[in-house]
């Protein structure tokens, strides 16, 4: 059942938590993505059957939680995550960070490591603000951008996607490719080779930068961005199962 709970910043954050052993399991999503997706509701229902603790939440913007989704940020997001581990965890926590949730659990991971039991991320998207967002536009569009203040990009969704001014920026405050990024537990990333929005290169970037105790880079052939096959899924599963002390 879906609650809500108000962030210092003010804005109204929607989640579900399953109360249980820990260490608990904190889903992140991606961007524009909410908590009622595939992975999250599978990986809820995986930790329902062993009795751990999981929240799954909707940052400000995206899902039933507050806001408009152009108005926010990289930043909002990550204080989003922060104000949830707060007010409904205890301790040290598995972050599983989906796409733009990867970037998340990173700037978490970085910030308090001492609340991160595990990390694992799925084909996670850290800096695509600036590596892929900006890179990938053109002198005119960037132009655009900085002048107007937002500009809309293409998808691979129904919808393009709103970039604003504000985004880019705050991205440039919050990367975490370009700085030290130690998190002193074990860290998992999952990438599909299919995946059409975040390619290989994101994956050994992030693989050689990290510095973790236990780190390993699968890659799954075939899987796409989403990565929610069932063997996908199985393999989310049997990772949980070893940070959790298995079930």
């Amino acid at each position: 059942m879906t609650d809500f709970i108000d962030t210092p910043r003010g804005r109204r954050i929607a989640y579900d938590l399953t109360p249980g052993d820990g260490p608990g399991v904190v889903f992140m999503g991606g961007y524009r993505s909410d908590k009622e997706g595939t992975k999250a509701l599978h990986l809820e229902g995986w930790a329902r059957a062993r009795g751990r603790a999981f929240l799954r939440f909707d940052y400000s913007g995206h899902g039933a939680s507050s806001g408009r989704f152009e108005d926010g940020s990289i930043g909002d997001w990550a204080e989003d995550t922060d104000a949830v581990l707060d007010a409904l965890t205890d301790g040290p926590q598995v972050l599983v960070g989906s796409s733009m949730g990867g970037w998340i659990a990173c700037l978490v991971a970085r910030a308090r490591p001492e609340r991160v039991a595990g990390l694992v991320g799925i084909a996670a998207a850290p800096d695509f603000t600036e590596d892929s967002f900006w890179a990938g536009m053109s002198e005119a569009d960037r132009a655009r951008l900085m002048t107007e203040g937002r500009i809309a990009l293409p998808s691979d969704y129904d919808e393009p996607y709103i970039v604003t001014r504000r985004l880019i920026e705050d991205g440039r405050q919050n990367l975490v490719l370009r700085s030290p990024l130690r998190v002193p537990a074990p860290v998992r990333l999952f990438q599909g080779t299919a995946d059409g929005s975040v390619t290989r290169d994101v994956a050994l970037a992030l693989l050689d930068h990290i510095e973790s105790p236990d780190l390993r880079l699968t890659f799954v052939r075939g899987a796409d961005h989403g990565f929610s096959s069932p063997d996908c899924l199985a393999l989310l599963e049997e990772t949980l199962d070893d940070f959790a002390g298995g079930g």
